[in-house]
């Protein structure tokens, strides 16, 4: 019998500019092209906007935003093959996620990704529309509905 791995639940952050455009960076643990926005576990009884503040403050410094709402509902994706198993101490399959979009109200030069626990070698912002493109392909699902959900918040 095959005995699934459960989900993690994580929350995500969809981080805009002032033009619009996402906060994507490129993590540190692999070689490949594997860029993403900031997101992480939520530990047990922390409300998910409170792991998504702690998240976006953890991997970024970032704290001068305003939240500009939630998808609705959770998002979830499998680990591919290769990494099921793996990561996350081999406790999960996958992550379910909440996702919130929020706006920066910073500066570029006030965003540091060198944090305690650097998870990030280096960061740029990218257009809603080029994130599928850019992202994992097994994440490649849930960043599609989130530019579909938020692309009203996208620069011109």
């Amino acid at each position: 019998m095959d005995q699934r791995l459960p989900y993690r639940p994580c929350a995500g952050i969809m981080l805009l500019n002032k033009y619009g455009k996402v906060f994507v960076a490129r993590r540190i643990d692999t070689d490949i092209e594997a860029w993403q926005m900031p997101q992480g576990g939520i530990d047990d009884g922390e409300d998910p906007l409170d792991a998504a503040m702690r998240e976006l403050e953890e991997e970024t410094g970032v704290t001068d935003i305003n939240v500009l709402g939630e998808y609705d509902g959770w998002l979830s994706y499998d680990l591919p093959g290769e990494l099921y198993g793996k990561v996350w101490k081999g406790k999960f399959g996958g992550q379910i996620m909440k996702w919130y979009v929020m706006r920066y109200n910073g500066e570029d030069h006030d965003i540091n990704i060198e944090t305690e626990h650097a998870e990030f070698s280096t960061w740029k912002w990218a257009e809603m529309s080029d994130l599928e493109g850019i992202i994992v392909p097994f994440k490649k699902e849930i960043y599609k509905k989130l530019a579909e959900k938020f692309k009203d918040l996208a620069g011109s």
